[in-house]
């Protein structure tokens, strides 16, 4: 009988093991899911996961963030990836959002919190990526641009464009600027994670001074907030920064007859315009930051 009795514990804790790998998948959304598991995890061994912060943050959170992980389907993500494609940006570019994406959903299912076929279903397809197309505008362009901005009824719009056409700064790093990253008397823009993940430092000429300048008086004028960790591009609509400047951007660029130009190609245009004025490409690239 002993024997029989050992025989039928060990089927019982069989059964139990079997029973563990059969409920269901633990019930958190993505946010909490990279705050709490996926960013500590990667702090351990990447070389800068800051990167994947500011990726997440600024392109997957507020869209996907709040989708619970068993939730996040083929359909979902594959959407998603279809506003990256329409708001112009690069296929390298999405592809390093879609690859953090497949990232963040294959540690998930290695960690047992979403099924091994349920992952499958979610492996989004990398974009194929095209020979890269830069557009350098003339002075002549310059002007066209700036004056369909300025005429534009955003409010921030001709602001927006000219910092970057007078810093070279990336889109993001501009949307992501807040009053305490100028520091006016130092002469200095300090953008905390740029797109290698670290933080850099851009100089100040008068003209952007001026631009700072004029902007806090606008925002003083308008009631927008001008806290320290407040936002310098201001949506008084949603209380927040602006998402992006797309629409009005492509009204601007239809109405100056450009209507292919990129607000990237404003900062190929600022490398351009210093090489032609006799700046060396070494000093070009440290001013981008590259």
């Amino acid at each position: 009988m002993g024997i029989i009795d050992n025989m039928f514990r060990k089927l019982q804790q069989k059964e139990h093991v079997s029973d563990k790998s059969k409920q269901p998948p633990m019930m958190i959304n993505l946010s909490r899911f990279f705050d709490e598991r996926y960013f500590p995890h990667v702090k351990l061994y990447r070389r800068r996961p800051e990167l994947d912060r500011y990726v997440f943050d600024l392109h997957i959170r507020p869209v996907l963030g709040d989708y619970l992980l068993t939730e996040l389907d083929n359909s979902k993500l594959e959407a998603w990836a279809a506003v990256h494609v329409q708001k112009g940006y690069a296929p390298a570019t999405i592809n390093k959002h879609i690859f953090l994406m497949n990232r963040m959903m294959n540690l998930a299912r290695h960690w047992g919190m979403i099924t091994h076929n349920a992952f499958e279903a979610r492996v989004l397809r990398r974009l194929p990526v095209t020979e890269q197309r830069h557009m350098f505008l003339k002075p002549e362009e310059v002007g066209r641009i700036l004056r369909a901005c300025q005429q534009d009824i955003h409010p921030q719009l001709y602001h927006f464009t000219r910092l970057l056409l007078l810093t070279g700064a990336r889109k993001g790093e501009a949307l992501k600027a807040n009053w305490n990253h100028f520091d006016l008397s130092r002469k200095v823009w300090t953008v905390p994670v740029s797109k290698n993940g670290r933080a850099r430092r851009i100089v100040l000429n008068q003209a952007v001074i001026d631009l700072i300048i004029e902007l806090k008086a606008e925002a003083e004028v308008r009631g927008y907030p001008l806290h320290p960790n407040s936002p310098v591009f201001y949506n008084p609509r949603t209380k927040d920064r602006y998402d992006s400047f797309y629409a009005a951007w492509h009204r601007a660029r239809a109405k100056a007859e450009i209507p292919d130009v990129r607000f990237h190609d404003l900062r190929h245009t600022f490398a351009s315009l210093l090489i032609n004025e006799g700046v060396s490409l070494y000093e070009v690239q440290r001013l981008l930051g590259h």
